[in-house]
């Protein structure tokens, strides 16, 4: 068979679309920190691309097929669609407790994703990609996925019992024979090499390595089992032209992302391809190997980037409802608020390694950047003894007053602060962006101390004095207003409210007003802001 699309470039789209997705989150249990981390992540990149003036699609939801599921739904002693209906509610309404801007959030049991799968499937079957094939070797069922010997290590069971697991999961696998429909993997390596030829197609370039080792091996790529008998896995979307078959649910829930857009229909294509698919590295092979290969098959563009995460360990240590250490978001957010729980987990994780979550950091963190060194800023140009009448100076006028070093290194971050932010989005190192604003109102705060504007206050009838001040204030409050749009994808209700604070109009909140005002020559600033008992992010204390 010839490759799918060596032979061809790939089209760019317009740069005013942009199509960001999360992965759809499994429906077997509740959420926890890392399920939203994944999804604020994307969120994030999202809102940047808003920013940019770009129409922006993000999709996330609930994969809700599977025996997984059954099996949960089983435990609570309900229905498994009742079951589904719970959990998935409990995402969204994750989603919509942490300023998750969805544009639309899928279930695969909808309707129109069960549509959209079934002609998936007739595609790929008419592409001559599918066949009826015999079956036989490991499924781990936990897993829901086919492995090899290779795949496999042998544990010792409490009873002294010799099992094979998953040497990736740790779960048990069984032997299994049967007869299914299978997909030609194998014909597609070339065309998986040509995709990972761009060495940005798959983020951060640890996952990209990974991902290309995967692809050099054949084993990997051996035709992939994309049915089961439906007397096994009831529980799915049965296969178009056979009822005693069910779609593979990696199959099914990978279509969500063509479903979300509308797909079949025609309109899908204003957002395809995916501009950016955020995923975390125990799904990489799915979406670096399977979906890739499903889209060319069914003679459709792969994703321009897979941005690939690692997980979040507490206290040091893994995740497990075993161990009693699942952190519900929901939970966490009550301690440190939605917006802080928001931004620590932008803020202290790193992509190519697994981060850590503990009490103690989230809070030294919080404290330490969003109320002493944001919310103190903007407290100390804003309170009545320093600033009796709320006046937001006109920077324009003033900006150049101040010749300390202080004032100096302020102003150079603040014209930096835009490229800089914006390359490290562009990059995904959302941690990077947040250390390039708090080392800019450091800086602002840094320059406070040094000219001591309460001191300054004393002299009302010292025209320089007054002067003075007034620059202090507009270069502090300027700062501040820089440093609310820049954060504005990670923390976008701590920033709204700081924008509407300093009474920034609506139509001046987009990527294009991070400059400094007196670089750009505006006069407009406003000149009052309106007093506020609300503290912008209040010192968090946690209860003995």
């Amino acid at each position: 068979m010839t490759s799918q699309i060596v032979t061809r470039s790939y089209t760019q789209k317009e740069p005013n679309y942009s199509y960001i997705t999360t992965p759809i989150f499994y429906v077997n249990a509740a959420p926890h920190i890392g399920h939203l981390y994944s999804a604020a992540l994307a969120d994030c990149l999202a809102r940047y691309n808003l920013l940019q003036g770009r129409e922006t699609f993000f999709s996330t939801g609930t994969d809700e097929h599977g025996n997984k599921v059954q099996q949960a739904a089983k435990s609570f002693h309900l229905p498994t669609s009742e079951y589904c209906g719970v959990i998935s509610q409990k995402f969204l309404q994750m989603c919509d407790t942490f300023s998750i801007n969805y544009t639309n959030f899928i279930r695969t049991t909808n309707s129109s994703h069960h549509d959209a799968v079934q002609h998936f499937w007739k595609i790929l079957e008419q592409n001559g990609h599918i066949y009826k094939g015999e079956y036989a070797g490991w499924y781990c069922t936990s897993d829901e996925s086919f492995l090899s010997d290779k795949d496999l290590v042998e544990k010792k069971t409490p009873s002294g019992e010799v099992v094979r697991v998953s040497a990736e999961s740790g779960h048990v696998v069984e032997w299994t024979e049967e007869t299914n429909f299978k997909f030609r993997l194998s014909k597609f390596q070339d065309d998986l090499k040509y995709w990972l030829k761009q060495e940005d197609v798959v983020q951060p370039s640890v996952f990209h390595k990974i991902l290309s080792q995967m692809i050099d091996n054949e084993d990997c790529l051996s035709d992939l089992s994309v049915s089961r008998p439906r007397k096994r896995s009831l529980w799915g979307i049965p296969t178009p032209n056979d009822s005693d078959q069910t779609v593979y649910v990696w199959l099914d829930a990978l279509v969500n992302y063509l479903t979300s857009l509308g797909y079949p229909d025609e309109k899908f294509r204003k957002f395809w391809p995916p501009t950016v698919q955020v995923i975390g590295k125990d799904i990489l092979k799915f979406h670096g190997v399977y979906w890739p290969a499903f889209l060319i098959a069914a003679g459709l563009e792969p994703p321009r980037t897979l941005f690939c995460h690692s997980h979040w360990t507490v206290d040091g240590e893994k995740m497990s409802k075993s161990k009693g250490n699942v952190v519900s978001p929901f939970d966490a957010g009550e301690l440190f608020t939605e917006e802080g729980l928001r931004y620590f987990l932008l803020r202290d994780s790193v992509p190519h390694n697994d981060s850590n979550y503990s009490t103690e950091r989230v809070l030294n963190i919080l404290n330490s950047e969003l109320a002493d060194n944001l919310g103190n800023l903007v407290s100390r140009c804003s309170g009545k003894l320093v600033n009796p009448r709320g006046e937001i100076p006109n920077i324009t006028e003033v900006s150049h007053h101040l010749k300390s070093e202080p004032a100096e290194s302020l102003r150079k971050n603040m014209e930096s602060l835009g490229s800089t932010a914006k390359q490290h989005y562009e990059s995904f190192y959302i941690h990077h962006v947040i250390d390039a604003v708090m080392a800019t109102l450091k800086r602002a705060n840094v320059m406070i101390d040094h000219h001591k504007p309460w001191e300054l206050r004393k002299r009302p009838d010292d025209v320089e004095a007054m002067t003075e001040l007034k620059a202090v204030l507009a270069l502090a409050l300027e700062s501040a207003r820089i440093s609310a749009i820049v954060l504005y994808p990670v923390t976008p209700k701590l920033s709204t409210n700081l924008l509407d604070f300093l009474n920034v109009p609506e139509d001046s909140r987009s990527w294009k007003d991070i400059s400094p005002k007196y670089l750009v020559g505006s006069a407009k600033d406003p000149e009052h802001f309106k007093y506020d008992t609300r503290i912008l992010f209040p010192k968090i204390k946690l209860k003995a």
